[in-house]
């Protein structure tokens, strides 16, 4: 599934080393197990195959259905967690993914299920025909976009079953995109009935050789490039092959796989390895911090997780700067395993290249690659919130004197228009006026930038405690919702945390109790079912009022 993810979202107008790694989760999972007992990625699949075989039943597999493997994860102690999607009669089943874990022998140890309920449909055939989802679709944009003139819109209907919102039904899943009057993208999924024609739910989709670089905000940086005849190409062999090119203030006529044309992404050149300036005035300035956010990023999941790459194959994703003409945003997006930034109108925004926002953008597609959190209702505002805990934990693991790491997101491209001087803010969401602090049930109802508040609540509670301290110069205030008072672990314990519950135990429905029961899990995991870290976990999700 293709996912474009903004770092912005909606808001109110202008309101206010790997080996070292591997060591580390082999004291923590298994001090005794050996690297060489450890099974291979294919040994884990084929050990989860013979496992499903024998546990179909339980997992609600028929004869009508059919599973492909998205993910492998295989522990230091030779643990297997197995990730799947399924398909019904050849139709995708939204929230039919689930995971198998395996002990170290290959012996079954359980399943997590994005749906329990049994996939059984009458029929395969839509009573709703394709061109009506379609032209649904397109008015749910238009109404999504009020005010705005959209051009070249398109939608696209694809039948599958969706098992997300209750009994399993026939819908149609169709993508709307379209160029707004300034030729930037906008996107939004509707979900149909397909055979009372009624909506079931709909989201945005557009959520996104050792050289140096002056940056326009980290200052002077490494780069590492590739020396060609006559210089050097900002193309980062050492990291999947990673590049950064000039979009040419041009705008895509595709999104979601539906290409009549893409934006350019031409490699940035350079005479004598020494790129650009510090300032706008030269283009390479944004191309550097857009390439050292990419190292960066690409650091952070490695050095600590092990990770190797945004969908941990080992290849580069690419950059794109100047996109478009005052843009305002910056996002990720799948189908082209690219990130693109504009440039800022200058009064709101700078050009949105900054670390943290380029370590939001890149978790949005480890977050695809692993639990592919739905983008709508909590397990969205969960989405978000796995971008803004690891882009804030690239800028702490990145040390860069010039940008400390710190719990705001976007602070270095805000400008004075916006009203305030971040984005958002991790130890206290509600500071910017619509975030929120504390779980509640209508919190589903809220977009998913500011529903994703409570679990950046939790992330700061979890790593820094409670009450107010000064983090990298910025002084950081944060009450519980309970009135308890909370005890950090530290941010490397909450990263360890996160991504093991993300990419082993969260699958696409995952909403806040969910994520309450995965993150405890994977403390149990790391730290043991009666141990510091854990209780800890449960205290944090107490304070912002996810209880068991």
């Amino acid at each position: 599934m293709s996912r474009i993810r903004h770092v912005l979202g909606s808001r109110p107008a202008l309101a206010g080393t790997a080996a070292a790694t591997a060591i580390l989760l082999t004291a923590a999972l298994a001090p005794t197990a050996a690297a060489a007992e450890r099974p291979s990625r294919a040994e884990a699949v084929e050990n989860a195959a013979a496992a499903l075989a024998d546990h179909a039943d339980s997992l609600g597999l028929t004869p009508d259905q059919r599973t492909t493997v998205r993910d492998v994860v295989v522990d230091a102690d030779g643990a297997q967690h197995v990730r799947y999607d399924r398909t019904y009669h050849r139709l995708p089943v939204l929230g039919g993914d689930f995971v198998v874990h395996l002990a170290p022998d290959g012996a079954w140890r359980g399943a997590d299920r994005a749906t329990a309920a049994p996939i059984t449909l009458p029929a395969v055939t839509p009573a709703l025909p394709a061109a009506e989802a379609a032209d649904l679709a397109a008015r749910a944009l238009r109404a999504a976009t009020p005010g705005r003139v959209l051009e070249k819109l398109t939608a696209r209907p694809r039948l599958v079953v969706d098992a997300l919102h209750g009994t399993p039904r026939l819908a149609w899943r169709t993508d709307a995109v379209a160029l707004d009057g300034l030729g930037n993208p906008v996107a939004r999924t509707v979900l149909t009935d397909a055979r009372s024609g009624a909506r079931i739910d709909a989201w945005d989709r557009i959520e996104s050789v050792t050289g140096d670089g002056r940056s326009l905000y980290g200052g002077t940086v490494p780069l590492e490039t590739t020396a060609t005849g006559s210089g050097y190409r900002l193309a980062d062999a050492t990291r999947g092959g990673t590049y950064t090119g000039d979009a040419a203030n041009r705008t895509d006529l595709c999104v979601l796989g539906l290409c009549l044309g893409r934006a350019p992404s031409a490699v940035f050149t350079d005479a004598d390895n020494h790129w650009g300036t510090g300032t706008a005035a030269d283009r390479a300035s944004a191309a550097v911090d857009a390439q050292y956010g990419t190292d960066m990023t690409w650091d952070y999941f490695e050095d600590v997780h092990g990770r190797r790459g945004i969908a941990g194959d080992g290849k580069g994703s690419y950059n794109r700067v100047h996109y478009g003409s005052g843009y305002n945003n910056a996002f990720w997006d799948d189908t082209c395993f690219c990130m693109t930034y504009g440039d800022g109108d200058g009064t709101t925004f700078g050009p949105l290249v900054s670390l943290d926002v380029a370590g939001h953008e890149m978790a949005h597609g480890v977050t695809q690659s692993t639990a592919a959190l739905t983008y709508s209702g909590e397990s969205g505002g969960l989405n978000e919130a796995t971008s803004d805990i690891f882009g804030t934990l690239v800028e702490f693991h990145a040390a860069n004197a010039a940008d400390p790491g710190d719990w705001l997101i976007g602070e270095k491209v805000v400008r004075s228009g916006f009203g305030r001087d971040a984005l958002r803010y991790m130890d206290r969401p509600s500071r910017d006026g619509v975030s929120a602090d504390c779980w509640s049930a209508s919190l589903g109802d809220l977009d998913v930038h500011y529903s994703s508040g409570v679990a950046n609540h939790f992330a700061y509670l979890l790593a820094e405690g409670s009450g107010t301290k000064t983090v990298g110069g910025v002084r950081h205030s944060s009450a519980t919702c309970d009135g308890s008072a909370v005890t950090g672990i530290g941010r490397d314990k909450l990263g360890r945390i996160w991504y093991r519950a993300l990419t082993v135990y969260m699958t696409s429905s995952t909403d806040y109790a969910g994520a309450r029961t995965a993150t405890l899990n994977a403390a149990r995991d790391l730290y043991g079912a009666g141990s510091a870290e854990r209780a800890a976990v449960a205290a944090a999700w107490s304070a912002v009022n996810v209880t068991g």
